[in-house]
């Protein structure tokens, strides 16, 4: 279940989305400072447990996100959970696009990440992001709802009960979800290594 708190950073986004879909430009206005700071909480939160040196720093992921997201078409994005989803998924599409341009730039194969244990989708200490990023494309064939979750823990930094809230599913689900996905990208991943 939602709790307050999360009912009330909920409501106002949801009630400025709805605004500014219908029209409204004051509310994309108002909107901004609340999307910016969601975005800059899922960055930070993803990026935390990087290598010190990461050329991609959580201000830029939160711009690109940002941008993209305000150049989306406003329907698009209805309410806080669907918010929170779009812009992992984002995150995911930022991140994999600077890896792959780090590894045209390098020899090694690519950018790797580490992360605090509870958040890899994989076992290892580090995990190329173009291989996952594939991984995911064939996840999602197989399984839409794993491969969300996946993107919303890993790349979006959201806690099981965030994830949960954001998907509209219970935590036991998305902890259920969250262990196939890492079983089936590790044996994914192990294969293509």
């Amino acid at each position: 279940m939602p709790t307050d708190e999360a009912s009330d950073v909920s409501r106002p986004i949801t009630e400025l989305l709805a605004k500014w879909t219908g029209g409204d430009a004051t509310a994309l206005e108002a909107l901004i400072p609340l999307v910016y700071q969601e975005l800059h909480r899922l960055a930070h939160r993803y990026l935390r447990g990087e290598k010190q040196g990461h050329s991609l720093q959580s201000t830029a992921l939160v711009n690109e996100a940002y941008l993209r997201l305000v150049s989306q078409v406003p329907g698009r994005i209805d309410s806080r959970a669907h918010f929170l989803g779009v812009a992992s998924h984002l995150m995911r599409q930022i991140l994999v696009d600077h890896a792959r341009s780090q590894r045209a730039a390098k020899r090694d194969g690519g950018q790797r990440v580490e992360l605090v244990e509870s958040l890899h989708p994989v076992q290892g200490e580090n995990i190329d992001l173009v291989a996952l990023d594939e991984a995911l494309e064939n996840l999602a064939k197989l399984d839409p709802d794993q491969c969300r979750v996946v993107e919303m823990r890993f790349f979006g930094g959201l806690s099981v009960e965030e994830t949960a809230m954001a998907m509209g599913i219970s935590a036991a689900t998305v902890k259920r979800e969250w262990a196939s996905a890492r079983a089936w990208l590790s044996r994914e991943l192990a294969e293509k290594a």
